[in-house]
């Protein structure tokens, strides 16, 4: 009984394990079947976002390859354009050239007609000469018989009437033929001069000795000075430059004479105030690290102008000092602006005459090289000039043209009269250059002062801003020859005492009037 009990035991354990077999097949068939439903459902919403994503990729790279070929239509379009602008420039141009042949054919007619008329008059007063000859060899001969005095005598009365006689006539003829040579040689130098305005126009701009700095407001004013002014001390201090806190609504002012402390401390200020913190360790470092910028700026602006006036090698001391001068004023002109003026107005005059157009430029780009030291090193600009032209070996065409260009002596060569004159041109540019109101007024008495001491002078007045004196005479005493003796003493004055930008033009008025009443 036992046994059969065991038995049935064990047969109830084997059928229920495989039941249990069994039922996991069950299960894990269900199982595989919905993840073999699942998979197939994954694998289709995988193929369908495939698809979706194949389509937008498509449209996409239609639109790009839309926007391409737009964008390569329009470019085709402006260098097509810039190819006709210059296609019609160069036609311009050429014109122009014609035009300029055309009237310098018309100029060498014009100046052979002149040279005729010249041989035509010395013909005439060869003539002259000889008629007159004639006469005293006859008058000293009546005068022997008559008077009967001694050939030393006769010739000296007779000289003597002689040259009253042609007292007058001679200094018309002087002032005709100066008059005639000024007159075409003023047409030449007008010509000349204004081609060389026509290829190179710039904008004229005027410079101050302060810097006004915005502030986002006025709280920013006392962060500035700092506790008992240290803020304000240490910017002074660091920089050189005077820092005025006035009652001007978010501004304050920087006030200094050397340039390049005023642009340190106008940086220095700008990444204060950008910055918020302001103590007098950040304002040491910040003014260092701007003096360091300003530094770089200088070379670059030197490099710049070296390769926008095209003049070649130049030593790097040479190109820093040049770049200095962008931080230098003239009477209010920006001495750099300026030196590349002249540097291409020279350039274009000495091509119009024939002469070395580079080394014209060279010497016009360098005539004012002595300003970007003559805070640190006495002496004049044009003498620092001179020494440093000659320490870096520079051509003597430059050296002259740095000695000469304000009169100090007579210069030596052709380019250095003309960088003289390009010097003027630039600061005579109207707006290039302004003056204080005490300097302007004390032009204009200087001016009428010194020709007020001219004799036969009753009246001088400086109009035009100081460019043009009128000098009334009084007309018993000056006849018309002797105003334009007085015109030419006046400039003559004028170049030697005094110092103006620009030139002066002196017009000498001699009237007389005739009043009678009808009663």
């Amino acid at each position: 009984m036992e046994e059969i009990g065991l038995l049935s035991i064990a047969l109830f354990i084997i059928i229920g394990l495989v039941l249990g077999v069994i039922g996991k097949i069950i299960i894990d068939s269900r199982t595989m079947k919905s993840v073999k439903k699942e998979s197939n459902k994954i694998i289709e919403n995988a193929t369908n976002e495939a698809d979706k994503r194949r389509k937008s990729t498509i449209i996409e790279t239609k639109q790009e390859i839309f926007t391409i070929k737009q964008a390569a239509d329009k470019d085709l379009k402006e260098r097509t354009k810039a190819v006709v602008d210059v296609e019609q420039r160069l036609a311009q141009r050429e014109d122009r050239l014609d035009s300029r042949a055309t009237n310098l054919d018309r100029r060498d007619e014009s100046l052979d007609k002149k040279e005729n008329q010249l041989d035509s008059k010395k013909i005439e007063l060869e003539e002259k000469n000889i008629q007159m000859k004639d006469l005293i060899s006859e008058q000293e001969k009546k005068l022997i018989e008559i008077s009967k005095i001694n050939v030393a005598d006769a010739q000296k009365l007779i000289m003597e009437k002689v040259e009253s006689d042609m007292a007058n006539e001679i200094s018309s003829y002087i002032k005709d033929a100066e008059f005639e040579a000024k007159l075409i040689a003023d047409k030449k130098a007008k010509m000349i001069l204004a081609n060389s305005i026509m290829a190179y126009a710039n904008d004229a701009t005027t410079e101050r000795t302060v810097s006004v700095i915005h502030l986002p407001s006025d709280d920013m004013k006392g962060r500035i000075i700092g506790r008992e002014g240290r803020n304000i001390r240490a910017i002074e201090a660091l920089t050189g430059v005077d820092l005025i806190v006035d009652d001007t609504p978010q501004a304050v002012v920087l006030s200094g004479f050397d340039p390049i402390r005023r642009a340190i401390a106008r940086k220095t200020l700008d990444s204060l105030v950008a910055d918020g913190r302001i103590h007098p360790a950040r304002i040491e470092e910040l003014v260092e690290k701007c003096r360091k910028e300003i530094d770089i700026e200088i070379r670059e602006a030197g490099e710049q102008a070296v390769f926008e006036t095209g003049i070649g090698k130049i030593h790097p001391d040479l190109v820093k000092l040049i770049g200095r001068l962008k931080y230098r004023t003239s009477y209010g002109q920006n001495v750099l602006k300026h030196s590349i003026e002249t540097a291409f107005f020279t350039g274009r005059m000495a091509a119009e005459l024939g002469e070395n157009e580079l080394l014209a430029r060279r010497a016009g780009l360098l005539h004012d090289i002595g300003k970007g030291v003559d805070h640190e090193i006495e002496g004049s600009h044009v003498d620092i000039g001179i020494s440093l032209a000659k320490r870096y070996k520079e051509k003597r065409e430059v050296i002259d043209g740095i000695a000469s260009h304000h009169g100090d002596q007579e210069p030596n060569t052709i380019i250095a009269v003309l960088v003289a004159a390009a010097d003027k041109l630039s600061a005579a540019r109207p707006g290039a250059r302004s003056e204080s109101i005490e300097n302007y007024v004390k032009r204009l008495e200087q001016l009428e002062e010194i020709s007020n001491k001219i004799e036969g002078v009753e009246k001088a007045y400086a109009i035009q801003a100081g460019r043009e004196i009128r000098v009334v005479v009084r007309p018993e005493e000056i006849d018309d020859l002797k105003a334009h003796t007085i015109a030419r003493q006046i400039k003559e004055k004028i170049e030697k005492t005094m110092a103006y930008p620009g030139t002066i033009k002196v017009i000498v008025i001699r009237e007389t009037r005739a009043v009678d009443v009808a009663k």
